[in-house]
């Protein structure tokens, strides 16, 4: 208590979050309860199979067991129950009948005989993606199996897990003790890390006791080119970052990466004044096959991205706030998690109305904390801060569709067509959420004389009740408000309502100028911009011509959307249509650039020869005023709140890295 003074009127509302963090633990009476035992064996995983063995204590009679549906994080039903198969359950080496439910297609039903107390299941599950010939990662909820209609937290379970010989574990999981794993050949006595006991010779490696909830917040990636590089040393709880990759090198995470991680560990432990795990690994899979994730969990994260995704500054720019965005959501979704999107089991449906809180914060604190560690630079953050703002103020759907409504309908809008997106609107609650934040942040700043700042919010928000395990407490908008109004007193019941509650025809701007900047178009792409173009495959490196003819084309010609109300909607172009000429020269970024600079100040409408499923047609763009690619400017005179938000709190490690160097254009 004495770290957080500003905490101590609010004992009552400790007194509610001790109430919680025990009912989110288990009991002395779970305790004593005979766990599930299940061994995950993924010595198939090269053949996109896994495998579990569960044995799960029982009593004569019917039972119901499930699969879990709805997965935190995911914000829609993303349960594998599709790909789990080969379910045979028997008791006392007879095989018993099942039925699935009629209604929850996740449930299996099972009459246990007198006399059984444990029923054995054997499931397999077809894995269709996270998994390479060097490398996999396990979500246990492809394996998990235990009795339906009961919280998570009140499950027992203790996991066991099987890799390929000679394959490294990384996950937060705790292992059971000395002698139920095996040491690897070539570890020392005065090995170090957790890793080091996690080299597999097929033998299975043993964890401790937990809960369901908590296992299916516990992934695991294994791979045969594995590393383990502890960080932030001086930083209690301990944390990790666990690396696997489909060749040697790319394993062996830079200097300058560890560096900047070092600093985020750092940077957020300062800022957020609090930790609400027993221990944390940033678990990293550098693959082309088995890249493209990016998950929260309590005590890990799960981060996928592709083979050089962390090789060199160029291509980390993209990927520059994927690890302190999920780092951040172990206080920002996990520990304070929104009342209705927070359910006890896995089968009740995620409300997600506060998910401009639980993404829109993490995009905003993910983004600040990648430049104030050095994952990013400060010109960098601006130039991509630049262009989410600009591609939220050119999305016309925002006409019809509130930030809230995209949060409630998130479910319904993950994974959709990317086609007329724009006008549809997807998953805007991450960007619309931050340029909210910063409109916060920066308000702050500006009526108090830059004396407080969303800082302040967050030690009382996220840090509230110290260092916890990795408990849940939720919160609704009411204390969201009531947090706010503790940092500065204002209408914030309004601004939210105005922001978030009804549609907004442009993006809200305010925060980037009250930061003492403002969103221009310039006749060239930002240097960031350009450094992402220079490492993006033909199949991403198109050309922008987004805010200009209001297209989104590849490298060959692909169109994958129109802008609503665009001069290429005016011209009748589609998604799926493929640009095969312009100005009677095949396509080419190069060609479609020359066509809009030719146009520019003149009558002439460019000339696009395209094909639309098996047909070719002749298009006319009318449009003539060149290339606009968006850019942060400074505005003169004005406070730079926006630098003082990218500043470091701590005394960062330097490592001379490319992206110091000419950082502005």
């Amino acid at each position: 208590m004495p770290q957080f003074p500003r905490l101590l009127p609010q004992f009552a509302a400790l007194a509610a979050l001790a109430s919680a963090a025990f009912s989110s633990l288990p009991s002395i009476a779970l305790a004593q309860k005979t766990p599930i035992q299940i061994t995950a064996d993924l010595s198939d995983a090269p053949r996109k199979l896994y495998h579990a063995e569960v044995d799960i204590p029982v009593t004569a009679g019917p039972v119901s067991l499930t699969t879990p549906k709805w997965i935190p994080g995911n914000h829609r039903p993303t349960g594998p129950v599709d790909d789990i198969t080969g379910v045979v359950f028997t008791a006392n080496g007879e095989k018993l009948p099942w039925r699935r439910d009629d209604v929850d297609l996740y449930q299996f039903h099972v009459t246990i005989p007198k006399g059984v107390t444990t029923l054995h299941a054997h499931l397999d599950c077809i894995v269709a993606s996270r998994v390479s010939q060097k490398l996999a990662v396990l979500e246990w909820e492809k394996l998990l199996l235990y009795p339906a209609n009961t919280p998570g937290k009140d499950i027992p379970i203790q996991p066991t897990l099987i890799v390929p010989a000679g394959w490294g574990i990384g996950t937060a999981l705790t292992p059971e003790g000395p002698g139920s794993y095996p040491v690897p050949a070539a570890a020392t006595p005065d090995s170090k890390t957790p890793a080091d006991l996690f080299k597999s010779k097929s033998v299975p490696t043993k964890f401790a006791v937990t809960n369901v909830e908590q296992l299916e917040d516990s992934p695991v990636i294994t791979g045969q080119y594995f590393h383990e590089f502890p960080l932030a040393p001086d930083v209690t709880p301990k944390h990790y970052i666990d690396v696997v990759s489909d060749q040697p090198e790319d394993s062996n995470l830079r200097p300058a990466v560890l560096a900047e991680l070092n600093n985020l560990v750092h940077e957020i432990s300062v800022d957020y004044a609090s930790h609400h795990y027993n221990v944390y690994h940033f678990l990293l899979t550098l693959s082309d096959v088995a890249g493209g994730e990016g998950l929260e969990h309590h005590q890990s994260s799960d981060n996928g991205v592709g083979e050089k995704g962390f090789a060199d500054d160029a291509h980390q720019l993209a990927e520059a706030d994927l690890l302190s965005h999920e780092f951040t959501h172990s206080w920002n979704g996990k520990y304070r998690r929104p009342a209705t999107l927070y359910q006890p089991d896995f089968a009740t449906m995620q409300q997600g109305k506060l998910l401009w809180v639980y993404e829109g914060m993490t995009q905003y604190l993910g983004n600040v904390m990648a430049a104030r560690s050095g994952l990013k630079s400060q010109a960098q953050y601006r130039d991509l801060l630049a262009l989410s703002a600009a591609d939220l103020d050119y999305r016309p759907g925002r006409e019809w569709r509130s930030t809230e409504d995209t949060a409630i309908a998130a479910s319904i809008l993950r994974g959709g067509n990317p086609a007329w997106s724009n006008w549809k609107r997807g998953q805007d609650y991450y960007q619309e959420g931050e340029l909210f934040w910063l409109d916060a942040d920066t308000l702050i700043r500006q009526k108090t004389g830059n004396k407080k700042s969303l800082d302040d919010f967050e030690k009382i928000f996220l840090g509230l009740g110290g260092n916890t395990g990795p408990i849940v407490v939720t919160y609704t908008r009411e204390d969201l408000i009531k947090n706010l109004n503790e940092v500065l007193p204002y209408d914030w019941a309004t601004f939210i309502h105005d922001h978030i509650d009804v549609p907004n025809p442009h993006a809200d701007l305010a925060g980037i100028e009250r930061g003492g900047y403002k969103l221009v178009y310039l006749d060239h792409p930002s240097k960031s911009e350009r450094t992402m173009s220079s490492v993006a495959g033909p199949r991403r490196n198109g050309l922008d011509c987004w805010y200009s003819l209001g297209l989104r084309v590849n490298g060959e010609g692909m169109v994958s959307d129109v802008r609503w109300n665009s001069p290429a909607d005016k011209a009748r172009l589609a998604p799926g249509y493929k640009i095969l000429a312009v100005n009677g020269n095949i396509f080419s970024n190069d060609a479609l650039k020359a066509a809009i600079k030719s146009a520019k100040g003149n009558t002439e409408v460019i000339h696009l020869v395209v094909q639309a499923d098996t047909f070719v047609n002749n298009f006319e763009i009318d449009y003539h005023d060149g290339e606009r690619y968006p850019a942060l400017q400074r505005i003169e005179g004005a406070s730079a709140y926006l630098d003082d938000i990218t500043t470091p709190r701590t005394t960062p490690e330097k490592v001379p890295t490319e992206k110091s160097k000419n950082d502005e254009d």
